[in-house]
């Protein structure tokens, strides 16, 4: 979740010790600062452990800590607690931490999850206030209108954030904040649209407060990793992706004035650009490479990169190979021209094939994702191994065709879903994108097999990360396809 920063620091700081935390009587003010304590929670999925979408990368809650940067800014008290990390520890921070405010952020496959956090904070601490947020809650907020939720933020988080501290600290309403939704008269109501941010007004992530746990953050052998964004949306429209809707279709850039001013402040040596897709606009990538040679800013880089992007910036990726990018996660997504077509990739095999040839020569590994579509035959399962053993794909990954949130995919009455749960809604647990949520042209545990066992014929560090039984190490010569 991103932010606009409303106010200069300077500003903030009379703001917190003056208007946020004053008592007015008879025309003076009695100054009494309340600073808050804030625990903000990134949920463990509840999926079967051996396929959750927490595994195979734990990365930072980089959207927890521009949270946590923005609450800091006006001095109050904030934690991060990583379920994924510390799965048993939920009831020993609520304890000892006290907090005055939760805030859980959750993706689908996390909305069950957050809810039962929120019971239990609920159960140890009734006035604790309650509030969802993060990319499920910004499409299907519904899903948070429960009982042990106070409220709902929809969309980017920091602004509304401070905004709700602010009406908790002066004990007002929270009726009419943009982005977020409160009860009135015990139904849920929004306090309207937020207007698009500009992503340079974001503070910097904190990314301090979660201490200890940065030494565990990976993305397979890449360890520990940070992740920067630069950027936030995309022009694409793939159909099985909602990040461009999130940002109603527009592409925000950062200064680069403002990237080199964050990433020299960022101790770890491997760094994910974690840009919707990171070299959209190329001249502004090459000027970027160009700046971090000049200032000496050298890390291994890891970044989103559409397989046609790659045919026509080989010299911007080439410079970027010297300031040490390593590897690109790709979605090649499709390898049929019905796939293509169907995902609206706008790409052609012919660049796929090219895409990866230049990778190849520019010796940066590729970390290929494939979308199964859920009318896939058993012959569709082996023409993708042999398609990955033809062009010697290292590192492939896995994931389902599904009908996530925000997506023309997902039937408004959820028709098309054959996992729900008593309420008739969604069962999100199974929304991790490594389960069939929709009917399959296969019968579902031959599909389960067939899917599954895409990870067991390829020996990639990525896929040992995903199933813990062991995996072929064998390199198969290049066939023909």
């Amino acid at each position: 979740m991103l932010a606009e920063r409303i106010h200069s620091y300077a500003n903030i700081l009379i703001l917190n010790r003056c208007v946020n935390a004053h008592q007015l009587h008879n025309g003076s003010l009695n100054f009494s600062i309340k600073i808050l304590k804030v625990l903000l929670i990134w949920p463990k999925a509840r999926t079967d452990p051996d396929w959750g979408g927490d595994l195979g990368a734990i990365a930072e809650p980089l959207a927890l800590e521009y949270l946590a940067a923005g609450l800091l800014e006006e001095d109050h008290t904030v934690k991060i607690l990583d379920l994924r990390l510390h799965p048993d520890e939920l009831d020993g921070t609520l304890l000892s931490f006290d907090p005055d405010i939760v805030g859980v952020t959750a993706f689908s496959m996390h909305v069950l999850a957050a809810l039962s956090i929120f019971t239990k904070v609920k159960e140890l601490n009734k006035e604790c206030l309650t509030i969802a947020g993060g990319h499920h809650a910004t499409l299907l907020p519904e899903d948070f209108f429960e009982p042990q939720v106070d409220l709902v933020v929809s969309g980017e988080g920091v602004t509304p954030l401070k905004e709700i501290v602010k009406a908790r600290q002066n004990n007002l309403s929270f009726e009419g904040i943009k982005g977020v939704w409160c009860r009135v008269n015990s139904v849920f109501v929004s306090g309207g649209e937020q207007s698009i941010i500009s992503v340079d007004h974001l503070p910097f992530p904190n990314r301090t407060i979660v201490g200890a746990d940065r030494q565990q953050y990976f993305i397979d052998w890449m360890h520990p990793v940070a992740l920067l964004r630069t950027s936030v949306g995309c022009p694409y429209r793939c159909t099985f992706c909602s990040l461009w809707k999130i940002m109603d279709g527009k592409y925000h850039k950062r200064s680069i004035d403002r990237v080199i001013e964050e990433i020299k402040i960022i101790k770890e040596e491997y760094v994910f650009l974690v840009d919707d897709e990171a070299f959209i606009d190329s001249k502004r990538m090459e000027y970027m490479a160009d700046e971090f040679k000049n200032q000496g800013i050298y890390k291994k880089f890891f970044a989103y990169c559409r397989i046609d992007t790659i045919v026509r910036s080989k010299e911007i990726l080439s410079k970027w190979k010297e300031v040490g990018l390593e590897r690109l996660f790709v979605g090649i997504d499709a390898i049929s021209e019905k796939d293509l077509k169907e995902y609206n990739k706008h790409q052609t095999f012919v660049q796929i094939e090219q895409g990866l040839k230049i990778a190849a020569e520019l010796g940066i590994e590729i970390l290929a994702q494939f979308v199964i579509n859920t009318d896939y035959s058993h012959n569709d399962f082996k023409y993708l191994i042999r398609f990955v053993e033809h062009f010697r794909l290292d590192y492939p990954t896995f994931t389902i065709l599904t009908p996530l949130p925000g997506t023309s995919l997902l039937a408004n009455d959820f028709s098309n879903v054959s996992v729900k749960q008593p309420n008739g809604r969604p069962d999100w647990n199974f929304f991790d994108t490594q389960n069939a949520v929709t009917s399959t042209k296969l019968p579902a545990d031959e599909f389960r097999r067939q899917y599954r066992d895409l990870y067991k014929v390829f020996g990639s560090s990525y896929s040992k990360f995903l199933i813990h039984k062991p995996l072929s190490t064998h390199k198969p010569k290049p066939v023909s396809i």
